[in-house]
């Protein structure tokens, strides 16, 4: 595995880190024997960015890492969780975003003890209320940090306007944004622009459009009714079928190449800087070995530009999230 720098050139993480979301929830049923076998897999392969948060499955993501944790050298992990949005219990729906320094270091301490870890390396704050100064959320956050349970902070899906602000309160390391060929508007422009000055890297999340760019789905009806894919726009049945031609558009340039699809995208992805860091989830030990092997590819400009080609913007049909969650983003 290659490494990358992480904001502090001192910090090194692994080109191709892995999310862990789909372990707990929303990419149809879990599978904890195979999910813990990935993590082991990740640590041969020698991934070390790990990203979960308080939210994914009521804290139960948290408690897998957890326990995976017990048993490794807790010095190779670099390990990134997130707090602020919360799930109700019943409806298992995000309904609230707390962002309010008394939250924080509440927040902290339950997913330093689901985590059964003494210190969390990065620490986003997942969403953003508009109506709590972000000044005040990272000053609580940098209090973490004083008191030895955080390392690094880190923002996710905020506006440059945000980042300015909040990394004029304490240095922001990363900031976590939906970054792929399907989505390119969040990060191109202005935000990283901003983060190339400030010097704060971009984990880019659902680098493979949430699995479609990976090529091996070919309809909606392949989706169990428990994927959470089935409500998101991009898979709806009036886009799915315009989605997956620019699929096969980046088949056809990875052919050329001779990799993959989901090798091409996440090294479309490395190719835009090295402070760039994409986060492919899976709970699946062939998929995270393909993802892996995307850090050895090396683009010419010419692939990298057909690429980029293969999937014109205004040719992605459908929103990134429903409109309640849209609605979270940007502030």
């Amino acid at each position: 595995m290659k490494f990358r720098p992480f904001g502090d050139p001192a910090v090194q993480v692994s080109a191709v880190g892995l999310g862990c979301m789909g372990m707990s929830i929303a990419y149809g049923p879990a599978d904890e024997q195979e999910s813990l076998a990935t993590l082991d897999r990740a640590a041969e392969l020698g991934v070390n960015l790990l990203d979960t948060a308080d939210v994914y499955g009521l804290g139960a993501n948290e408690e897998l890492i957890g326990r995976w944790l017990s048993r490794r050298d807790r010095d190779a992990v670099f390990l990134s969780t997130k707090f602020a949005l919360k799930r109700g219990a019943t409806t298992g729906r995000v309904d609230e975003v707390d962002t309010s320094a008394e939250y924080v270091p509440e927040a902290c301490d339950a997913s330093l003890a689901r985590l059964g870890t003494e210190h969390i390396d990065l620490y986003y704050m997942h969403r953003r209320d508009p109506a709590v100064p972000v000044e005040e959320t990272v000053g609580a956050m940098a209090a973490l940090v004083d008191a030895g349970k955080v390392r690094f902070l880190g923002l996710s899906e905020v506006s440059p306007q945000t980042l300015r602000r909040a990394h004029a309160v304490h240095p922001i390391t990363a900031i976590q944004l939906e970054y792929s060929l399907f989505t390119r508007d969040v990060v191109e422009g202005e935000m990283l622009a901003t983060c190339r000055e400030l010097g704060v890297a971009v984990v880019a999340y659902s680098p493979l459009g949430r699995g479609m760019l990976g090529g091996m789905l070919h309809s909606r009806e392949a989706l169990s009714e428990e994927d959470n894919r089935r409500r998101w726009p991009r898979f709806a049945e009036e886009n799915i079928d315009a989605n997956l031609a620019l699929v096969e558009a980046v088949r056809d340039v990875a052919e050329q190449i001779g990799c993959t699809p989901a090798q091409a995208a996440l090294s479309w992805l490395l190719a835009q800087g090295e402070d760039i860091v994409p986060i492919p989830g899976t709970k699946r030990r062939r998929y995270l070995e393909e993802n892996c092997e995307a850090a050895d590819v090396t683009l010419t400009p010419a692939q990298v530009a057909l690429l980029r080609e293969a999937v014109p913007p205004q040719a992605v049909t459908g929103g990134r999230y429903p409109a309640q969650a849209l609605a979270r983003l940007g502030h």
